[in-house]
């Protein structure tokens, strides 16, 4: 990547950090604090330090993200569909955090408590992005697809959610799902 790829890269996170900020997201914790990692998916600090849980999940994302603009604009430099995908990300997580999503989230999934992420988090989730993108850059296919199956699968069975869930619930609630995840 050309320093003008991670030039215009940078444009793009720092854009969205200032929607965020805009709109009125909390640029760290309300807690005052900023962690490298939050264990739990149901804490407070979730959505709100540099990793948790769902950190995988936009990791995945980057590993999508490569495959699908592989096929769909194959044509494309590498470079521009890397800035694709970081505009892809960035609009996600600006969306992701209007009051319409996440009153969604609280209503269908396993997000009870979910009050919208910090600006922090959202930037860190776009470098996940962006990590994934790269790594399924480099990998063989193989790797790729194992990589993206563990990524989805741990968090599956340790905190019964991952990207695979979320979307779901998202788009089609089941009862039956939610029940599992809170452990019913």
């Amino acid at each position: 990547m050309s320093r003008r790829t991670w030039f215009i890269a940078f444009l793009i996170v720092a854009a969205a950090a200032t929607v965020k900020l805009a709109v009125g997201r909390h640029p760290i914790c309300t807690c005052g604090s900023i962690d490298l990692w939050v264990g739990t998916r149901d804490s407070p600090k979730t959505s709100q330090m540099l990793a948790d849980w769902y950190s995988f999940s936009h990791i995945v994302h980057g590993l999508l993200f490569y495959a699908l603009l592989w096929l769909l604009a194959r044509r494309w430099p590498v470079e521009w569909q890397f800035l694709a995908a970081m505009l892809i990300e960035a609009a996600w997580e600006v969306t992701e955090n209007t009051p319409l999503v996440i009153d969604r989230y609280r209503a269908t999934t396993a997000a009870l408590g979910y009050s919208g992420d910090s600006v922090l988090n959202s930037m860190s989730d776009i470098m996940m992005m962006a990590f994934g993108f790269l790594l399924a850059r480099k990998l063989p296919v193989w790797g790729a697809i194992a990589l993206l199956m563990a990524l989805e699968l741990i968090p599956l069975f340790v905190i019964r959610d991952n990207l695979t869930l979320n979307t779901w619930a998202l788009l089609s609630p089941n009862a039956a799902v939610q029940a599992w995840q809170a452990g019913r």
